[in-house]
């Protein structure tokens, strides 16, 4: 297993995602409207920008801030110049493809060919286990499969152990599960344990005047990006199929009527039964399912 600080040109990328995680919904049109001014990185985010600034410190590796946003992001690349980040990358959104950044393998495919076009290959891409605005959390999994490198994803820890990178994984009940981890590697952190630093004002005066340098996304090839998403042609309200129901007999309206609706129907009362004894909860229900011809 290869340390970090081992490779050539050690670089440790954090992958950033802007939010508003207080967006407006238009309840007629469905339309999502944003805030730039309350738009941000998420808690996730903040935790991975700071393990990130940690491990580049102590490997003598590169640190970059990257994000996949429109132009009101760079005040949150200026943040991370801030808090010591050496360097940052805006991958501007298709104005064509709105659905470029709600889409974890689109966004994946954007960021990992523009991170190895101008930054090069990281040895260890941090990104938010989730985003602020409640994204699906796939993200980092396809950003590893498109860097073809290990990935150790909802780490609530993660630190150097002898130059060699250690995880923490929450799992049910309680348990952890700790991961020695290779590299390179993409890791996705959960919002605990550590807090960005705060930054300085010789280095907040610095990143106020920085240029934030952006690209545009790379286009993919149409046969590269793999089923084209649905396309929404009517929306309306969900409505089951209707149960079909056989005809009432007779000839009175009222009888009809009955029979139609079972309201006269004889049906057994239910029942609450109470135990403390397994096993006879198991026979009641067993028996309740054989009643109902669920078993034989």
């Amino acid at each position: 297993m290869a340390d970090l600080g081992d490779l050539a040109d050690p670089l440790v990328v954090v992958a950033l995602r802007w939010a508003d995680a207080r967006a407006r919904v238009d309840p007629l049109t469905g339309e999502v409207g944003t805030d730039p001014r309350g738009a941000g990185p998420g808690e996730a985010d903040r935790c991975a920008l700071e393990h990130g600034l940690r491990i580049a410190g102590a490997t003598g590796a590169r640190c970059a801030a990257v994000t996949l946003a429109p132009p009101p992001a760079e005040e949150m690349l200026r943040d991370a110049l801030a808090c010591g980040a050496d360097e940052v990358l805006r991958v501007d959104v298709a104005p064509e493809d709105p659905r470029l950044p709600d889409s974890g393998a689109a966004t994946a495919r954007a960021l990992a060919r523009s991170i190895r076009a101008e930054l090069g290959d990281p040895g260890l891409l941090l990104t938010g286990d989730h985003s602020a605005d409640r994204g699906t959390g796939a993200t980092p999994a396809f950003l590893a499969a498109e860097l073809g490198c290990a990935q150790a994803l909802g780490l609530v820890e993660l630190s150097l152990v002898d130059g060699r990178l250690a995880g923490l994984r929450r799992l049910d009940r309680g348990r952890r599960e700790r991961l020695a981890i290779p590299v390179p590697a993409v890791c996705s952190v959960e919002p605990a344990g550590v807090r960005l630093r705060r930054a300085g004002l010789p280095g907040t005066l610095r990143a106020r005047e920085a240029v934030i340098p952006a690209i545009p996304a790379i286009p993919v090839a149409s046969g590269q990006t793999g089923a084209e998403p649905p396309s929404v042609r009517a929306a309306r309200p969900y409505r089951p199929r209707a149960k079909e129901l056989p005809a009432p007999q007779g000839d009175d309206p009222r009888l009809r009527l009955l029979r139609l609706t079972g309201a006269h129907e004889e049906r057994e009362p239910p029942r609450v039964v109470v135990t403390e004894d397994p096993a006879e909860a198991a026979d009641e229900l067993l028996a309740f399912l054989r009643d109902r011809g669920y078993l034989p």
